[in-house]
């Protein structure tokens, strides 16, 4: 137990000091505790979820070709010219575009496709992009929460307790819009009269041909097709009794058999491979050694151990239970990446279970940890993979976001929307 413990805690120290990949380091403390006779390789590959990972690279693919035919850009520019180039306007709808994206779609390619093109519309309009790079970040995290697929945390609780992609939308959609309604509120106190742009400026924004974003209009039927299909499979998916994983990784074979079709070989076999590397490898490996790795600290009895703790603490109140479980995961996810954070807690939670009343009893704590995970996402720009994203595009558009500036913005957001997030569980459960 104590061998496990100190291998797991030097990994995500290192983790946390982002010095070495992230996919090394989890690959290099699961061979060791191998080495270390913690775990044989056996229970290492038991340990990995490969129904999260199939889920992953499915979407992954599918996103990735669907990107190619223009539709996400067109969607942005089409947005700017419904609101008629109001800025002010413009910054509420943008917002609930990238929530929607985020939910159906995953809040890291969201904001990779509607950035750049927020960044176009701000030089256009000749108005200070700041304002709509913080709602875009807070929205993605905060849209992602509302489905199974929408946010990482959200895969990873969904595989482990075999829910459904409407279990998500049922219980998390509600608090989503209302955190999401306040947020364009607050956005719209602080910026919305601040916001303005000349009428030569919009009409450049209006002038703009948003078809000319469709870059295949016979690639963009064939991914809104598979792209619906799939979503719908998800939706059907608890009916069918089918996993997720596998459902993904179809929608991902359909799509790359149609973006391939009719081609001669070579050609045809350079676009799959293509579309192969459009999986991002790193981050499928990285899951792949942290399910390792945590597996390695369940079997030792380290997470079991912690469980019997944190259900003494709770005195088996599950709703001390939860609202403990929704503020600490969003205040440790501020500061960590909050997946090797909930990939720790699933199996603790798990083992809480029969001492807490079963599965259906616990529900709310599971979803205490997928919103606290999820909404602390925005507590820091290092907090979530989007934030880290949006940061990266604005260096590149010499708009940089300073870490202290942005989190004179974050905390209050990741607070006030842990704090919704508290009610909603009160009076949904504990009322």
């Amino acid at each position: 137990m104590l061998l496990a413990s100190l291998i797991l805690i030097i990994c995500y120290l290192i983790l946390f000091t982002e010095k070495l990949n992230r996919a090394v380091v989890v690959l290099v403390g699961a061979c060791i505790m191998i080495f270390a006779g913690v775990m044989t390789q056996k229970q290492a590959f038991d340990g990995i979820d490969f129904n999260t990972l199939a889920l992953l690279i499915g979407m992954m693919i599918i996103v990735g070709i669907a990107e190619k035919s223009g539709m996400f850009q067109y969607a942005a520019v089409k947005t700017a010219k419904t609101v008629k180039a109001n800025p002010r306007l413009l910054l509420m709808s943008l917002a609930v575009v990238t929530a929607v994206f985020s939910a159906l779609l995953d809040n890291v390619t969201t904001v990779l496709l509607i950035v750049p093109v927020t960044f176009q519309i701000a030089k256009k309009l000749k108005i200070q992009p700041y304002p709509y790079l913080l709602a875009e970040i807070f929205a993605s995290n905060i849209g992602g929460t509302a489905t199974l697929i929408g946010d990482p945390p959200n895969i990873l609780i969904g595989s482990a307790l075999e829910l459904s992609f409407m279990d998500f939308v049922y219980e998390l959609t509600p608090v989503v819009s209302l955190t999401m309604l306040t947020l364009i509120f607050v956005f719209d106190f602080a910026y919305g009269k601040r916001l303005f742009a000349n009428p030569e400026d919009k009409a450049s924004i209006l002038q703009m041909d948003e078809k000319t974003c469709i870059t295949d209009k016979n690639l963009l039927i064939k991914s809104l097709t598979v792209l619906t299909l799939v979503i719908a499979g998800f939706i059907a998916a608890e009916h069918l009794h089918i996993a997720n994983g596998t459902i993904a990784i179809f929608g991902a074979a359909v799509m790359m058999w149609l973006y391939s079709f009719n081609n001669p070989h070579q050609e045809r076999e350079h676009k799959v491979e293509q579309a192969f590397s459009l999986v991002d490898w790193t981050t499928i490996f990285f899951f792949a050694g942290l399910f390792a790795l945590v597996y390695g600290l369940e079997i030792s009895g380290v997470l079991e151990m912690l469980g019997h703790k944190f259900a003494e603490y709770s005195a088996g109140s599950i709703e001390k239970a939860a609202m403990s479980v929704l503020w600490i995961s969003a205040i440790i996810s501020t500061a960590i990446d909050n997946i090797p954070f909930v990939a720790t807690m699933i199996p603790m939670l798990k083992s809480m279970e029969p001492a807490m009343g079963g599965r259906e009893a616990m529900m709310p704590v599971w979803w205490a940890l997928s919103l606290g995970a999820c909404f602390g996402g925005n507590g820091s720009l290092i907090a979530a993979s989007a934030n880290v994203i949006v940061a990266g595009i604005a260096q590149k558009e010499n708009h940089p976001i300073s870490f202290v500036k942005f989190l004179a913005w974050s905390l209050p957001v990741m607070l006030g929307s842990v704090a919704i997030a508290a009610i909603y569980l009160h009076f949904r459960y504990f009322n």
